[in-house]
């Protein structure tokens, strides 16, 4: 038994009558009669009696009918919530942005998202790229902005800033005046970075090594505006993205230019290559293109 077959039963066990129930349900008559007739034949029961232009519901009929309105109610609540999947009239996106980006970028873009599909939910988990990507690769978030480089070979790309990291010292500090700093000249200047699991954390230490020397690191923490706070009271120098940096009082803090070596920040969007991805996170991922035109590059997923 088919969907259109349990329909038509409805239908005529509704009506009463062959001619009415054909003519509601834009087919001929002896269509009707003859999808009535196999279908009997099919379960090996009779469900309609027929009492001259009328028919009536045998008892065999009547569970089908019980049943019958359950069924097509499913079935009508499921092609709806397809519907409205289809139409983005409903869904959830599970995204992970990193404390920088989702306090920088993200509010502006997600208030134009929610503004034209009301109906979707954006569900927002904040934190390191290390954890983010993680929870990406085991499905738990659909996708994530995260510090590249990445696992090209597990993750799609979309490349949405690029931008260089910036030292913060104290506006007393004896380096406040310099527009430019080589990182080798902060060897001896306490360092308040970003948590391990933070990819920012693992980048800057590496570079140090490179330059000669180990960062003494004297607090670690997952928020920037902690890390900036701490800057402005003197207890050791920061390093954040340009982005950051605008939002800076020059009073208090002053933002140096790394120039030996140049830090980049470049975040992107990642998803998991080869994977399904629902209608709403794919219309997220569209919506981010546009809102970031240009970004994507050699990187950006086609």
């Amino acid at each position: 038994m088919e969907i259109r077959h349990l329909q038509y039963v409805m239908e005529l066990a509704r009506l009463r009558s062959f001619t009415k129930a054909a003519e509601a349900l834009h087919i001929t008559q002896p269509t009707l009669s003859k999808m009535i007739k196999n279908l009997e034949e099919e379960l090996g029961v009779e469900l309609f009696s027929r009492i001259g232009k009328r028919v009536e519901l045998t008892d065999a009929g009547k569970v089908i009918w019980n049943q019958g309105q359950d069924i097509l109610q499913s079935f009508n609540n499921l092609t709806t919530e397809l519907s409205d999947l289809t139409n983005l009239n409903k869904g959830t996106i599970r995204i992970g942005p990193p404390p920088m980006a989702g306090s920088s970028f993200f509010p502006g873009v997600m208030s134009r998202f929610r503004e034209r599909y009301p109906g979707l939910t954006l569900h927002m988990v904040e934190d390191g790229s290390k954890k983010l990507e993680k929870e990406v690769a085991e499905g738990h978030l659909d996708m994530a902005v995260v510090l590249l480089p990445t696992n090209e070979a597990m993750f799609e790309t979309y490349s949405i800033v690029q931008e260089e990291i910036r030292v913060i010292v104290q506006a007393e500090h004896p380096l406040a005046e310099r527009t430019e700093v080589a990182l080798k000249e902060l060897a001896e200047e306490p360092f308040i970075l970003f948590r391990e699991d933070f990819a920012l954390h693992d980048v800057i230490t590496q570079e140090c090594v490179r330059a000669g020397f180990q960062p003494e690191v004297l607090y670690r923490s997952s928020q920037w505006d902690f890390i900036r706070e701490m800057a402005a009271a003197g207890l050791g120098l920061a390093l954040l993205p340009e982005t950051i940096c605008r939002t800076l009082d020059p009073a208090r803090v002053r933002p140096i230019r790394l120039a030996d070596p140049v830090i980049p920040w470049h975040l992107a969007m990642i998803w998991r290559k080869n994977s399904y991805q629902s209608i709403a996170a794919r219309e997220w991922i569209r919506f981010i293109q546009d809102a970031f035109p240009g970004k994507g590059g050699a990187e950006a997923s086609k």
